[in-house]
């Protein structure tokens, strides 16, 4: 495949990947989830104060770097809309599909790059949380750029400086990605198996000290945080624990079922975080995912029990590894299983996986066809039947997003799009009318007004006290509605 069709396809991937993610965005999803504003209102205030935090203690506490990339969008497009805080996620989502062509590169061929890249471009799954304001969608960015980097700098044979350059911006992505999600904290486990793989290359160590160098140094802040915060680095995870349930190992396995069954049977019934229901993966990719994990037990097979490396170990090992642990943090939680959040981590591995046993399967079909007395046709069916699944993908990808999804009547409520609704009318009345906004919703405490009121902090910015004074808006909670003067107006949070 020369290198301008690579290139084509390559730009071709990332336009629709672009698409599916900015799409009507200031549409889709509608409302915003108390959440996504939690984090919106750190980064207003941050702006307003200066002071840019890494870590964020409210709502359970969250990794500060997120919330510090949309205070810059905020300041720079200056709206208060859901919309701003979201689109930082379509920007990572975007570049996540276009590291995974490199990662898929360095790990097999341009081949299963790009159909890898495509596949995540296509996925409803990673759409998704492209499209909401979550710090998860960081995760699978960092550690596909750090891995593809780190492995780069490895394989690199034209000078040494590049190489350590590779390394150098391997670790610069890796530490950051300890700022981005919780479940990031089990990738160390996924490095230390490249140690047998590379161990007698000439510059392993000093490559890998360049990379864990400058790793230390961009995760210090976090870290130095956490020591001096130690219940912060738990968290929630305390809270949502396995251990926690009155039968661990049975929930433990039971988890770990409904995980493997959520990408082809039965996936999160959030309609925040799916369609309520629908397997992660979409039939055809499913099946080239299953055909992906038996070429990686094969490979492994063949290493293990006959010594043939047939260049498939390194990554058989990675992606079945890299499975593994992006599972744990959801198979030892014992909420909301099977949880398409919590398992984003697992994306970039089964979408390399998937693309390797796409891949496969063409090239197994391509010879079968070869040998066929109607080679020819055989071989124009085939083509057309790849150019068929490729239409199938990016049509099933928006109609499921933007049509099924987007217009289901689950989808408003899931997002509190009654919370946008009173924003928007405290938004168009005058400064001097007295605004009384009265929480009645449970949720976590934030300065000792529950949760669901950060959706309409964050869009009429008064989260600070300063600015409920300037824009004249005061929070209740229902116990003390009576001392609502009259010639206020009052909004429920329900």
């Amino acid at each position: 495949m020369s290198k301008n069709k690579v290139a084509l396809l390559l730009v071709l991937i990332l336009i629709i990947a672009g698409g599916l993610r900015l799409y009507h965005l200031k549409q889709l999803p509608p409302g915003l989830y108390p959440d996504e504003a939690m984090d919106g209102t750190n980064a207003q205030e941050a702006l307003a104060t200066g002071q840019f935090k890494v870590f964020y203690p409210e709502n359970n506490g969250r990794e500060g770097l997120f919330m510090n990339i949309q205070a810059g969008f905020i300041s720079l497009i200056k709206q208060n809309e859901p919309w701003v805080l979201r689109f930082p996620s379509a920007i990572f989502g975007i570049l996540t599909v276009l590291g995974l062509y490199f990662l898929g590169r360095e790990l097999f061929s341009k081949k299963v790059g790009l159909l890898a890249a495509f596949l995540l471009a296509t996925s409803f799954w990673h759409i998704m949380f492209s499209r909401i304001g979550f710090r998860a969608i960081m995760a699978p960015f960092f550690l596909t750029w750090a891995l593809y980097l780190f492995l780069r700098s490895l394989r690199r044979h034209e000078t040494e400086w590049p190489a350590y350059l590779c390394a150098a911006l391997g670790g610069l992505f890796y530490g950051l990605g300890f700022y981005s999600y919780i479940a990031y904290r089990v990738t160390p486990l996924l490095f230390l198996l490249l140690i047998p793989f590379f161990i007698k290359h000439k510059n392993f160590w000093k490559l890998a000290g360049v990379f864990m160098g400058i790793t230390f140094l961009v995760a210090l802040p976090i870290g130095l945080y956490f020591f001096h915060n130690p219940a912060d680095f738990l968290g929630r995870t305390t809270q949502v624990s396995v251990f926690s349930s009155p039968s661990p190992l049975g929930s433990l396995a039971l988890n770990t079922v409904k995980t493997a069954g959520m990408l082809d049977f039965q996936g999160d019934w959030n309609w925040r975080q799916n369609f309520a229901g629908r397997p992660e993966l979409f039939w055809p990719v499913g099946i080239y995912f299953w055909i992906g994990i038996g070429a990686a037990v094969y490979a492994l097979w063949k290493k293990i029990a006959h010594g043939e490396e047939h260049g498939f170990s390194l990554p058989a090992v990675l992606l079945l590894a890299w499975l593994v642990f992006a599972a744990l943090p959801v198979v030892f939680s014992n909420e909301g299983i099977p949880h398409a959040l919590r398992s984003i981590l697992m994306l970039p591995a089964i979408m390399l996986l998937a693309a390797w046993g796409g891949v496969r399967l063409y090239e197994w079909l391509l010879a079968f066809a070869r040998h066929s007395p109607n080679t020819e046709r055989l071989q124009k069916i085939l083509k057309g039947a790849v150019a068929i699944i490729f239409i199938l993908l990016i049509a099933e990808a928006y109609t499921t997003y933007f049509i099924l999804w987007g217009k289901n009547p689950n989808t408003p409520g899931a997002f509190n799009t009654n919370y946008v609704e009173i924003a928007r009318e405290i938004n168009e009345l005058p400064t001097s009318t007295p605004k009384y906004v009265v929480v009645d919703a449970g949720g976590v405490l934030v300065r000792g007004i529950p949760m669901p009121s950060q959706t309409v902090m964050f869009m009429t910015d008064t989260f600070t006290s300063e600015g409920q004074a300037a824009r004249n808006v005061h929070y209740v909670l229902p116990e003390n509605r009576q001392e609502i003067p009259s010639g206020g107006t009052t909004f429920y949070l329900k």
